[in-house]
């Protein structure tokens, strides 16, 4: 008997998560939902900065409901972890002074930020609501840096800081260095799936090696629960590395022994799922990931554009 086919990326996905603000510092919060995309929060002496945005400026009023419960300055800064329109589209709901990215984010918006917004409100119909609140057009940087930039938020000092590529090209973390702080976007993710559509396989470990080296005491990963202790910390980027490092190896040992890419998703699906299968949305990444890990591993060093009829062909190719 054949199985039902698969509902695409996470259109079947529609129960509500329950949201939470946990306090690291005086200066830092996680907004986290239950492996639905984090928004990171730093407060400091005249200003607060907000660290991706949630997916439609809808959802940011709830952001900025937990922010006015403590504290009443204003919100000067967003952040842009990266270009995804689920972490992007927000933006403009915190009306922010400056919106601050990668020069290799903007380079990435430029160049498929329209493909990437139809393909994501395609896939995540629940991540988008009222996503009528959405302008028109894409969120723009106002300031974007190359490698490291300090903002200072008063006395606070935030580094934002590209330490390698791993989710994609333009990944941005946001460091406290007095405090040991990390907010690492889909860099790391906790108990749940690396999306790896738009991923750099071969340089992730190390960009996660970087994050390592910075002995972060908490860090607010992309999806998942706010990593509050070294020990946590420590797993979020572990669980994050083998996923990245088990997946790469099944897809270039398939590639070695001449299969082709529907092969290669069903074995490295097969072997991913024992260990993987209970991480949120992984049914949902694995198909993307899958076909990056292929792409890389033969013809395409940088990941090609996906747009909403790529997305669902490669869906039907995979899944059917």
């Amino acid at each position: 008997m054949n199985q039902p086919a698969k509902a695409f990326a996470s259109q079947a996905d529609l129960e509500e998560k329950k949201v939470s603000f946990t306090k690291l510092s005086d200066n830092a919060y996680a907004y986290t939902a239950e492996g639905d995309p984090n928004t990171g929060v730093i407060i400091g002496d005249d200003a607060v900065m907000v660290i991706d945005t949630q997916a439609t400026p809808v959802m940011a009023q709830d952001v900025i409901r937990r922010i006015r419960e403590v504290t009443d300055k204003p919100i000067k800064y967003v952040v842009l972890s990266h270009y995804h329109a689920v972490r992007v589209l927000g933006a403009s709901g915190y009306k922010p002074e400056h919106i601050i990215a990668s020069r290799d984010t903007y380079d990435l918006i430029v160049e498929r930020g329209e493909q990437d917004k139809a393909s994501e409100i395609g896939r995540f119909p629940r991540l988008f609501q009222a996503v009528e609140s959405v302008p028109a057009g894409l969120t723009w940087p106002t300031m974007t840096f190359e490698g490291k930039m300090s903002i200072w938020l008063g006395k606070l000092e935030v580094q934002l800081i590209q330490l390698g590529r791993g989710h994609t090209k333009g990944d941005t973390i946001a460091w406290l260095p007095a405090q040991k702080i990390l907010f690492s976007g889909d860099l790391v993710e906790f108990d749940a799936t690396p999306y790896a559509g738009d991923a750099y396989f071969t340089d992730w470990p190390q960009t996660l090696d970087n994050i390592a080296a910075m002995k972060p005491v908490a860090l607010v990963p992309g999806r998942g629960a706010a990593l509050t202790t070294p020990d946590e910390v420590a797993q979020g980027l572990a669980g994050t590395r083998s996923f990245i490092a088990d997946m790469h190896a099944s897809v270039k040992a398939g590639v070695a022994a001449g299969k082709d890419l529907n092969a290669v998703y069903k074995d490295t699906y097969t072997a991913l799922k024992p260990k993987y299968g209970h991480w949120v949305i992984f049914d949902h990444c694995l198909p993307f990931d899958v076909t990056r890990a292929y792409d890389e591993v033969t013809q395409h060093p940088d990941p090609r554009i996906w747009t909403a009829e790529r997305d669902v062909e490669m869906w039907k190719a995979l899944e059917s």
